[in-house]
């Protein structure tokens, strides 16, 4: 039979199947071995899922507990052993808060919540409210233990703080619980208002709750989730109308920019983000999507008729090497290091030093300059995943936007 370094000659290589049938006492020897490469150590920790050998427990446990050693793997077996009761002291020790380890602190209070620890219900709560994916199934996964271990009561009792992240808690398991969860639409929170209806299922429920919606953000929650249910925008516009139309108001940001905004942002913008975006994103009509091979080709003739020698333009990920977005750059100049931005959503033009020679060239020729105050008005209550952000942006990084 091949031994493990024949099961994973390599990273990338690794025969999981082979592995999972391997003898478990090798496997656990090769995890906790510093002197195999990570790698294969990780791949021997997740073929002893299910399958611990009880005499090598106390190696694995000495292992997770080695601040030194390395945190990949600390973070795999400690998936593995945690459900051992003897773990939960060093778990609820001050110490695991300064884990440096990538994911280490999250897979911590998950075993915490494994162990029925109802003390990390709070930091739990937390996660479960995060906007990373990762996050919140740790922090649900959590406290579902939690609640399978002590019931859905004693857990809440431990989150009544009031904070959003307890009422979102409160939100999912009575979801769980088979309970109507309407009336949260009106927290006061657009995270808490957004899970809740995100988890609603009956459109004539939405609608009798429309009916005597208790708040104008009620309201909207209801219209945007009957339309998630329907694809029927008329009941929106309904609302959106017999509120008068409401929308966030950013000072500094004319009808124009505002039009393009919304529609290239508000359908899929972040769930703290006020409603009134998602509901103006449906209830308006979207603006006329540019000829970008037009628009390109007459920025480049203006240049050139300015004496700027402008380059070929290039998507503003080739421009990067990696990631896309919403704007071509156009580089210029003697040496071509000069750059303006065209943007792939209207005729906005600009760049990082606010070049006049580069917009006395773009203005006549159609283009509108997004000058330095213009692009620093922040669009807020509108939140954009940005490089891990997710917070409002400035007009300038909506308009001319990457991401890698």
């Amino acid at each position: 039979m091949p031994n493990i370094k024949a099961l994973t000659p390599e990273a990338g290589r690794i025969d999981a199947d082979r592995l999972r049938t391997y003898d478990a006492d090798r496997l656990a020897r090769c995890a906790v071995d510093p002197a195999q490469p990570w790698w294969r150590r990780k791949a021997c920790v997740e073929a002893l899922t299910g399958r611990v050998p009880q005499a090598r427990v106390g190696e694995l446990l000495a292992c997770v507990r080695d601040t030194e050693g390395n945190g990949a793997i600390r973070t795999a077996l400690l998936g593995l052993v945690s459900d051992r009761a003897e773990l939960l002291p060093w778990l609820r020790h001050e110490d695991r808060r300064g884990e440096e380890a990538y994911g280490m602190r999250e897979a911590v209070l998950r075993a915490r919540g494994a162990l029925g620890d109802l003390s990390a219900a709070d930091e739990l709560a937390a996660l479960a409210f995060s906007p990373w994916w990762t996050r919140r199934a740790v922090g649900e996964a959590g406290l579902d233990a939690l609640v399978d271990r002590h019931g859905a009561q004693v857990v809440l009792a431990e989150l009544a703080g009031g904070r959003p992240e307890d009422r979102a808690v409160a939100v999912r398991l009575r979801d769980r619980a088979g309970e109507d969860v309407t009336d949260a639409l009106a927290d006061p929170d657009p995270g808490v208002a957004h899970l809740a209806q995100s988890l609603l299922t009956s459109p004539d429920r939405i609608r009798t709750y429309l009916d005597g919606a208790p708040t104008a953000d009620a309201a909207l929650w209801a219209a945007f989730a009957l339309h998630r249910l329907t694809d029927d925008a008329a009941p929106v516009r309904a609302v959106y109308e017999a509120l008068g139309r409401p929308r966030v108001e950013v000072e500094g940001l004319d009808e124009e920019l505002r039009r393009v905004i919304v529609h290239e942002y508000g359908p899929e913008c972040e769930k703290q983000s006020d409603p009134r975006w998602r509901i103006e994103a449906l209830c308006t009509e979207p603006p006329r999507a540019p000829d970008e091979e037009r628009q390109l080709a007459r920025a480049t003739a203006a240049l050139a008729a300015a004496g700027l020698a402008p380059r070929t333009p290039l998507s503003c990920g080739e421009a990067h090497r990696q990631g896309g977005g919403t704007y071509h750059v156009i580089r210029y100049g003697e040496d071509g290091r000069s750059e303006v931005f065209i943007s792939t959503l209207g005729p906005f033009a600009g760049n990082h030093e606010d070049d006049p020679a580069a917009r006395a060239a773009l203005e006549p020729a159609g283009f509108r300059w997004i000058d330095g105050p213009t692009g620093a008005v922040r669009v807020t209550g509108l939140g954009v995943y940005y490089f891990g952000s997710r917070e409002p942006l400035d007009v300038s990084t909506l308009l001319f936007y990457w991401q890698d």
